[in-house]
């Protein structure tokens, strides 16, 4: 690696020690802030570059006008420097890099490895003991999949443990969603074929199904086995009406792609809250179905190419995630490494294309118009905020807002105090930004102490920094400096607040209580302030649902947090409570399934592969977990 000298500035000794070979490099602000991560087939040539151009954009003249260090680390290959590159601008979140948020897994279709396979919805790193489909956009897509499939073919949704105890047929099969294969009313063999034709369904081989369950229905009628030619009939029915209510279908075969479209903001007005936007639609089809699409609003992305877009979007969402044959862009990507990369990584070729006729430009043209619609969406959206921000601006005389944290407890009955803290600002919530605090050491069910130990913890490092320290955009939240604090409770908690505020030196901070009106009723909220006055704005007012919107989402996400450490708690409770689990036992479970939760999640079938652990015992933890 090759550090440069930070002051003074001087490029000629790092562009000399620069290799002509692959890598990434990185630049560093005065304050020791990333500014931009990339990567390079030569070094040498790609950072020379951003001090040679004269027609480089006013983006770029500005980033390097604050570059005063340069960090770069030589790779063995563009591709290894594809993956660094990509790993540095998740965890760094460079400021002048295009930034897409999105890190929660997508949902899958599983039919398990069992006898009698059970069809069931997951999220998360699939493995090779069953078989997966998908990934599908959002939760609903995949659970619509699967309720429509339970209606044609009636495969079983139970836990193992459930499956394995049944006596007598449960509700699902009564609503004929389910051949009730726990207590043997349908065969081996014949749920079998419910599956194959269930996976082929999947595939997109919707005509295979239905000529396979047509020649099955003459061959009973011919035998006269008129109740399974019925149920035959009754499946093709079903067949015909998910096709009608299906997501739209591919003519082409059983096709898997993603399809990526753009949308982009015209500039109007400086400071407009559209100026910059940016939508990127993808669109996902599987097995030759569309299964639907998924917006992203990319940040840092203002003034950018749709090509440099594109490019940066299948970097960070692909690699070390699922990837289909074919991507269909509507902007150019000339990064062969990226192809090749993605290739290696899914175990088959990957073809980026940007040429779409027929069907694909159809999908295309679909997702273009989603992109569209999604940003104007936004707009609106954001054209509200800026009403909301302005007008709390006003009645509270702060012209600069930007930043808002609001604070709120939540524990029941003194168990498992948590404190969250949730931000606003860029007329958005800041989910990256939030943060919970677990409270210890204080008398149960004492919200005062659990607010001050909240606050005393947030701003802490922000009273320790010096004033020419505060940042806005940083990614670690305690060095940003906040424009308002809400409490969410009365004249008591803001007092705490208060003293915390004087306590750490940071007076300046504005503080704003907001107490629950008459019988909890929204728009009776009353602000406290820090002088003792309440207010009560008019329930139609933006600035007041500005606030509500803050209060609420610091609601969730402390009740949130606080069930789950609770849930915790009483698991590890439970498990001790059980009888036959020693503290050996009780380790090997936490080990295997790597926490509390993953273990009152897992099946009688998952607990028993544990060390130790018995078919009997696991039917018993299972039992008691639930």
């Amino acid at each position: 690696m090759n550090r440069a000298p930070t002051k003074p500035f001087d490029l000629k000794p790092i562009l000399d020690s620069l290799p002509l070979l692959p890598g990434v490099y990185r630049f560093f602000d005065g304050k020791g802030e990333v500014l931009y991560v990339g990567k390079a087939r030569q070094l040498k040539k790609r950072v020379a570059s951003y001090f040679q151009k004269t027609n480089v954009s006013p983006r770029i003249r500005l980033m390097v006008s604050h570059i005063a260090r340069i960090e770069t680390t030589v790779t063995r290959s563009e591709a290894e420097a594809l993956l660094l590159e990509n790993n540095l601008i998740k965890s760094l979140k460079p400021r002048y890099n295009i930034l897409f948020r999105d890190d929660k897994s997508y949902p899958y279709i599983v039919l398990t490895g069992e006898k009698f396979p059970r069809l069931t919805y997951y999220r998360g790193t699939p493995n090779r003991q069953h078989q997966y489909f998908g990934p599908y956009p959002n939760s609903y897509a995949a659970k619509e999949s699967i309720h429509l499939l339970q209606k044609i073919f009636r495969i079983r949704t139970c836990e193992d443990s459930v499956f394995s105890n049944r006596t007598r047929p449960c509700l699902l099969h009564q609503i004929h969603r389910c051949t009730a294969p726990c207590v043997k009313f349908i065969s081996a063999e014949d749920y079998q074929a419910d599956i194959r034709n269930a996976v082929l369904l999947l595939q997109g081989k919707h005509q295979e199904v239905e000529q396979t369950l047509r020649a099955a229905m003459e061959r009973a009628a011919e035998a006269q086995h008129y109740e399974q030619a019925a149920a035959l009939r009754d499946q093709l029915r079903a067949l015909h009406t998910v096709q009608q209510k299906q997501f739209v279908e591919s003519t082409g075969g059983a096709t898997d792609a993603d399809i990526i479209a753009l949308a982009q903001s015209e500039k109007h007005l400086a400071g407009h809250p559209q100026d910059g936007l940016v939508c990127l639609n993808l669109a996902m089809v599987r097995g030759g179905r569309h299964l639907g699409d998924k917006s992203f609003f990319p940040e840092h992305a203002e003034d950018l190419p749709a090509n440099e877009i594109v490019q940066a979007f299948i970097a960070q969402h692909y690699l070390n995630r699922s990837v289909p044959p074919l991507l269909v862009l509507d902007a150019a990507c000339d990064d062969e490494t990226l192809a090749q990369l993605l290739s290696e990584q899914a175990g088959h070729a990957v073809k980026i294309s940007q040429a779409a006729s027929g069907e694909r430009r159809q999908w295309l043209e679909m997702a273009q118009r989603n992109a569209l619609l999604a940003l104007q969406q936004r707009i609106a959206q954001q054209g509200g905020q800026k009403l909301r921000l302005d007008k709390l601006r006003e009645w509270l005389e702060l012209p600069d807002l930007q930043r808002i944290e609001c604070f709120d407890i939540s524990h029941t009955m003194g168990e498992a105090a948590q404190a969250s803290c949730v931000v606003y600002e860029n007329l958005d919530m800041r989910p990256a930004q939030y943060r919970r605090y677990n409270i210890t050491g204080i008398t149960p069910g004492d919200d005062y102490a659990a607010m001050r130990q909240a606050l005393t913890r947030r701003y802490q490092r922000l009273a320790e920094a010096c004033p020419e320290s505060y940042r806005r955009d940083g990614p670690k939240e305690e060095g940003t400096r906040p424009d308002l604090i809400l409490i969410d409770g009365g004249l008591g908690q803001l007092h705490i607040a208060m003293d915390v505020m004087h306590e750490l030196g940071l007076n300046e901070l504005a503080l704003v209580g907001v107490a629950k009106g008459e019988e909890r009723k929204a728009g009776l909220e009353q602000l406290i302030f820090p002088d003792g006055t309440a207010k009560q704005l008019r329930s139609d007012d933006p600035a007041l649902h500005l606030i509500q919107q803050i209060r609420d989402e610091a609601h969730r996400f402390a009740i949130t947090g606080h069930r789950a450490k609770r849930g915790k708690a009483r698991t590890a409770s439970s498990l001790e409570e059980i009888s036959g689990v020693g503290d050996k036992r009780r380790r090997s479970l936490l080990m295997h399934f790597g926490g509390l939760r993953e273990v009152a999640q897992a099946s009688v079938e998952q607990l028993s592969q544990v060390e130790g652990i018995s078919k009997a015992l696991a039917e018993k933890i299972y039992q008691r977990l639930h």
